[in-house]
């Protein structure tokens, strides 16, 4: 609840003109924002360019936030957004060849690495290496079951909050997150036997 208050009088500063309030508000969201665009694009300069324009657009509308919902919700409502459109002008874009996962799509920008990383090298390997099979299985899944999964387990939004988010009804997020974990499962066991 304390940080709902502080988001609030964030942006209501902000829509005031405060710089600083504005700035406030992006570093309290720019990893969240950062993480689920590079989960979404397996591409750390395609995550970045469109974190860059979720907190555009999320500037620009301000004024239409009516506060009803949390203000995290609402702006990754754009997030989910942005990102959508981005996927799919990619995925006309006969340039871009679908489904490349590159190392340079692992890095993550210095000031974005987490402070639990692990003293010990080896461990550290070993979650690289796990997170990239997770992130090439997500890959496989189509577009709008991706993000729910995303949605669900990396943000950890409500069913609720994601139909929202995602402007589709609770069975149908239920439906897509169900036929991602089977699709996923499938995916797993297949890699296991090879």
């Amino acid at each position: 609840m304390f940080q709902i208050n502080k988001d609030e009088k964030l942006i209501e500063k902000a829509m005031g003109g405060s710089q600083r309030s504005w700035v406030n508000l992006v570093k309290r969201y720019e990893g969240l924002v950062y993480n689920y665009c590079l989960r979404m694009t397996f591409n750390s300069s395609d995550a970045m360019d469109l974190m860059q324009e979720v907190f555009l657009a999320t500037y620009r509308n301000l004024p239409s936030y009516r506060g009803q919902n949390q203000f995290k919700g609402w702006m990754m409502r754009i997030a989910a957004n942005k990102t959508t459109d981005f996927l799919r002008s990619r995925s006309r874009n006969p340039l871009h060849r679908a489904g490349e996962v590159t190392d340079e799509s692992y890095k993550i920008p210095e000031h974005q690495i987490s402070q639990s990383m692990h003293q010990d090298p080896a461990e550290d390997y070993k979650e690289k290496q796990k997170n990239k099979q997770i992130k090439k299985l997500l890959d496989k899944l189509p577009d709008e079951q991706k993000m729910v999964v995303e949605l669900k387990f990396f943000q950890h939004f409500t069913f609720d909050e994601i139909s929202h988010q995602t402007g589709t009804s609770i069975n149908t997020v239920k439906t897509r997150l169900y036929a991602a974990l089977n699709k996923l499962k499938g995916y797993s066991e297949i890699q296991n036997v090879m």
